[in-house]
């Protein structure tokens, strides 16, 4: 798996941490997007990130889940790896962030079919 960083000076000018290892855009695959997004929790996830995030990035914590940690680990890491969220380590947290300009780049028209989903209450 290629990896992506943003340029060195846009990272150290922005203080941010450097990303951890996702796809290149190049490698983005809409099977494996769609397998990440198949899990309705994932789903949650990228729509929440994608309606209501105003900072940067987001730990875990903020999306209030009533789930195990490792649980949600397992989660955050399948949409990361699959290219769908850039993730950062802050200390002991890492923190997500949709890859919207990616993902619009590649495939057209797919984030606006996740937040036009809604959850099914059953």
């Amino acid at each position: 798996m290629k990896r992506t960083s943003l340029p060195k000076a846009a990272a150290e000018s922005a203080d941010l941490p450097e990303p951890l290892p996702e796809p290149a855009l190049e490698d983005l695959q809409l099977d494996a997007i769609f397998g990440a997004l198949a899990d309705p929790l994932r789903l949650t996830i990228v729509r929440k990130l994608m309606l209501e995030s105003e900072a940067y990035d987001h730990p875990c914590g903020w999306f209030g889940f009533d789930r195990p940690k490792s649980s949600l680990t397992h989660h955050f890491k399948a949409l990361r790896e699959a290219g769908v969220l850039r993730q950062r380590q802050y200390g002991l947290e890492r923190r997500s962030r949709v890859r919207t300009e990616d993902l619009d780049a590649r495939f057209p028209g797919l984030l606006q079919l996740v937040l036009a989903w809604e959850p099914s209450d059953a």
